[in-house]
């Protein structure tokens, strides 16, 4: 059934987009083949960042007269999806590049130049808690800080990073993201976790790092739709900005989902059902109903997200998501990241302890999921929270991410 974004969206969009997703997952067999040494090494290695910038992941939502793909949210969603079928790190590294440039386009023009217009390969990477703080200098700011998490350090080229924003008697006045070279910054290597090992998301150290004015976005300002970006690049760049950064997260997210049904669902019609009368697994009423009910909580995932998806591509087309709208948007991203959770919990349960060997997928697979869906904003309670407030009427805002 073609849905009311399918209807708007011309055909040669709707080839691209095709196109695109069929360039990631045509990357799914060496993403797997990489996976385990990736995740030993702790950052993908260098043949795996040439194949996505090859397959023009990373230029997804750069703009076109950059260079850039220039397509949408649901794009950005669908690939993310196909490369995690492959490997959760790379899909997520490939995901947060590609929406991190998007960021980068909503400062203005002359920043955006400066990222883009000498590298059309530039790659973005990110973290907007604002762990630094802006003093005040001549023509711009004096930024330090360190903010971890930073996922796909290695491999950036540049990073927008959160800092508070202060006035020359020392008080805050604004909270920003700010774009720094990443020549002008260090690495710590902090990343040592149980899963999204590959991610390499150390943190990052700015000392005294001075950023030209035109290189700084205001957090509150950007939540409400206002972006200082002049050119006229089209409608992804009216895009939500709050709904397009955790929205973004959950392509990953299903895309693991959809591996684990994968194997077990290949693994089932041969493999025993020990201390029972089955010697197929498939053959079992209680693995049939585990199976149903996993399929339908990716499922249901699936239909929440791009529903999502749909809506903040819409909204950018033909008009602003109001607080409303966007409280439920966030709501629904950590909603679908635990039915996916809960699926694969599932889908292990059905498949057994020959899950958890060093060398079977599933287990990379479920620690993958597990982490990713504890990032910040995917976090289920906020988004409860803040929908709930707004359906109550609670007039407080507790997220500028929303």
């Amino acid at each position: 059934m073609t849905n009311s974004v399918d209807a708007m969206t011309t055909p040669s969009v709707h080839k691209r987009r095709a196109d695109l997703v069929a360039a990631a997952t045509a990357l799914q067999p060496m993403l797997r083949a990489q996976a385990a040494g990736s995740e030993q090494a702790r950052s993908l290695p260098a043949d795996v960042i040439d194949a996505l910038a090859q397959a023009g992941v990373f230029r997804l939502l750069t703009p076109e007269r950059f260079g850039g793909h220039q397509t949408d949210l649901r794009t950005l969603t669908e690939v993310s999806e196909a490369l995690a079928e492959g490997d959760g790190s790379g899909a997520w590294v490939a995901m947060i590049v590609s929406v991190t440039n998007w960021l980068a386009s909503l400062f203005p023009d002359k920043a955006q130049d400066d990222v883009f217009g000498a590298d059309p390969d530039a790659r973005v990477t990110g973290v907007a808690a604002p762990t630094g703080i802006a003093e005040p200098a001549t023509d711009g700011w004096r930024v330090s800080g360190r903010w971890s998490y930073n996922s796909g350090a290695p491999h950036a080229t540049w990073a927008a990073v959160g800092a508070l924003v202060k006035n020359a008697a020392g008080a805050v006045v604004d909270q920003a993201l700010v774009l720094i070279p990443a020549s002008e910054l260090s690495i710590e290597d902090t990343w040592r976790t149980a899963g999204m090992r590959a991610t390499a998301s150390n943190t990052l150290i700015a000392d005294d790092v001075f950023v030209p004015a035109h290189r700084v976005l205001s957090v509150p300002a950007a939540a409400e739709g206002a972006y200082p970006r002049t050119a006229d690049d089209g409608a992804l760049y009216a895009s939500a900005f709050a709904p397009m950064l955790t929205l973004c997260l959950s392509g990953p997210l299903l895309g693991l989902g959809k591996a684990a049904m994968q194997l077990v669902v290949e693994a089932a019609p041969a493999k025993p059902l020990s201390f029972t009368v089955h010697a197929r697994q498939a053959d079992s009423v209680g693995v049939q109903v585990q199976v149903a009910e996993a399929a339908l909580q990716l499922e249901t995932a699936r239909l929440h997200i791009y529903a999502a998806v749909d809506e903040v591509d819409r909204a950018a087309a033909t008009g602003s998501l109001d607080y409303a709208a966007r409280t439920r948007l966030r709501a629904k991203v950590g909603y679908a990241a635990q039915q996916v959770l809960s699926s694969i919990n599932t889908l292990l349960n059905v498949h057994g302890a020959s899950a958890f060997a060093e060398s079977h997928p599933l287990q990379r697979i479920w620690r993958d999921a597990n982490t990713a869906a504890r990032h910040a904003g995917l976090v289920p309670a906020v988004g409860l929270e803040v929908y709930g407030k707004s359906l109550l009427g609670v007039d407080e805002r507790v997220s500028h991410m929303v």
